[in-house]
């Protein structure tokens, strides 16, 4: 079949966009960095022939040689030094050393990150950290910016960039332009929405900080998350 005509949402690039790289399979990886096809055959045809010059797969592909890859029908010059470029910064990226992540083991440790970058703010700042299993935070995520009294926090833009990393826990943090800490009636509604969500999807939602001027509040301190 010839990627024109696949349906607009099976198309690589647009899955890609949609459902981010972890989303794709190899083969359709293969097509998105080759780009294009061949008179002969649409680029999905010409990455799956690449994928099986050896039963090796990937491995495969990242020993060939320039006069490897030229071996297949279609592969030109082009195509391949955008493919061998590919392939080394996947190598360059498994030699870099590890990452040194913030690891959460009580609510301080998630306050100093944001008091002294929010207290100042005059619009109410949503964020969702996603943890993984050892307690580290993998990537903060601003969900919303709101007015001076509130933000949004619909659990399905809280999640979903938690879902997508396959995160094992989250954690909220979101300012109170007032300096005043204390939650409002909405805070403790939204957590314990947040709280349901977050069982339902087996996503625990560990805290929720409410950052003040200089001061900081723990939903779980106060009770509301258990």
């Amino acid at each position: 079949m010839r990627m024109n005509q696949l349906p607009a949402g099976e198309k690589p690039r647009e899955k890609l966009l949609r459902d981010g790289p972890e989303g794709l399979s190899t083969v359709e990886v293969l097509a998105v960095i080759l780009g294009t096809g061949t008179r002969s055959k649409s680029v999905m045809d010409l990455a799956g022939e690449v994928l099986a010059m050896d039963a090796r797969g990937l491995r495969y592909l990242a020993e060939c040689s320039p006069e490897d890859l030229k071996r297949v029908s279609g592969m030109g010059d082009a195509k391949v030094c955008v493919l061998m470029a590919a392939l080394e910064l996947g190598k360059r990226l498994s030699c870099l050393p590890a990452e040194e992540r913030v690891r959460i083991k009580c609510p301080e440790d998630i306050a100093n990150l944001f008091l002294e970058r929010l207290r100042y703010e005059k619009k109410e700042h949503f964020k969702c950290l996603l943890i993984n299993s050892r307690g580290e935070i993998l990537e903060e995520h601003e969900v919303s910016v709101g007015d001076l009294n509130s933000s949004a926090s619909h659990p399905r833009e809280v999640f979903s960039p938690a879902l997508k990393r396959s995160a094992g826990s989250v954690a909220f943090v979101h300012n109170h332009p007032s300096g005043d800490p204390a939650p409002s009636a909405a805070d403790i509604d939204s957590t314990r929405r947040l709280v349901e969500a977050g069982e339902l999807l087996g996503i625990p939602v560990i805290d929720h900080i409410i950052i003040g001027d200089g001061t900081y509040v723990s939903m779980k301190g106060l009770g509301f998350i258990t």
